[in-house]
């Protein structure tokens, strides 16, 4: 990856998430963020991806973003003056869902270990 498309990628995950916090509001109980951003090397389409809990609310907040995603690019282009403006689209983190659902599995297993020392 090229030090000109890591630069845009920190830009970008900077605005976007600074975005998302001031001008969407969701459930107290919903934990949304923004991971990474990975933009293509032709600066043209860039994946955002999100992690969200509870999982099973990501479906419509995925959806929510999407259908704001123009104005989020106005956003970014008003504040940062770059062109061209990636096309930004919200992809659900899996790693992170995975990553949980390990811990989890490790959580479960080592308190039954601890059970079976005692």
């Amino acid at each position: 990856m090229s030090t000109r498309t890591e630069k845009v990628n920190s830009l970008l995950e900077h605005e976007v998430g600074k975005i998302i916090r001031r001008d969407f509001t969701f459930a107290p109980d919903i934990l949304i963020t923004l991971t990474r951003i990975e933009t293509s090397s032709n600066m043209i389409d860039a994946k955002a991806y999100i992690s969200i809990f509870p999982e099973e609310k990501s479906e419509g907040i995925l959806n929510a973003l999407q259908k704001s995603v123009y104005d989020i690019q106005y956003e970014i282009n008003r504040t940062l003056r770059m062109r061209p403006i990636p096309k930004i689209r919200f992809i659900k983190e899996k790693e992170i869902a995975s990553a949980a659902r390990i811990e989890e599995l490790l959580a479960k297993d080592s308190k039954y270990l601890d059970i079976e020392k005692d």
